[in-house]
């Protein structure tokens, strides 16, 4: 197995994400890597339409408020699963594209999410985990969640 130096991992504050976290969290702690842990938030605007379609399925990070506290979440289960060098990035955006601008920004070279959350109006176009093993110029893991 090739030995990751930076890993990415997505999260939204979602039991489903939080399973991600940890595996990547893991993996960080094995190998000595940097973890990078994510959350993408969008802007102040809402998109009610969508909200009214996907109900309960429309969690979604809205501002920059709760991602701090969803970081600060994933940091610290981080930390208990043995990894060591963690930096917390909001990063405005759809999840897919935000994640994927983030992997050239720290030199990435595994990116983590899960198979369910990261979720938002980019689920009306597909799944995010999905559109990112499409769009990711590295090593994709994508963790069984459900």
């Amino acid at each position: 197995m090739t030995a990751y130096s930076t890993i990415v991992v997505g999260t939204d504050g979602s039991a489903s994400a939080m399973k991600a976290v940890e595996k990547a969290a893991r993996l960080a702690g094995d190998e000595a890597a940097k973890l990078v842990i994510a959350c993408a938030f969008q802007g102040n605007e809402r998109d009610l339409a969508a909200e009214d379609l996907l109900g309960n399925e429309a969690f979604q990070i809205r501002g920059s408020g709760p991602t701090d506290a969803v970081l600060q979440a994933a940091a610290d289960r981080a930390v208990e699963l043995g990894a060591q060098n963690i930096s917390r990035r909001p990063i405005m955006g759809q999840p897919v594209e935000a994640l994927i601008g983030l992997i050239g920004e720290v030199e990435a070279d595994l990116l983590v999410v899960g198979n369910r959350g990261l979720r938002g109006i980019g689920r009306l176009l597909g799944s995010v985990s999905a559109d990112i093993s499409r769009k990711s110029p590295v090593d994709v893991l994508i963790v069984h969640t459900t």
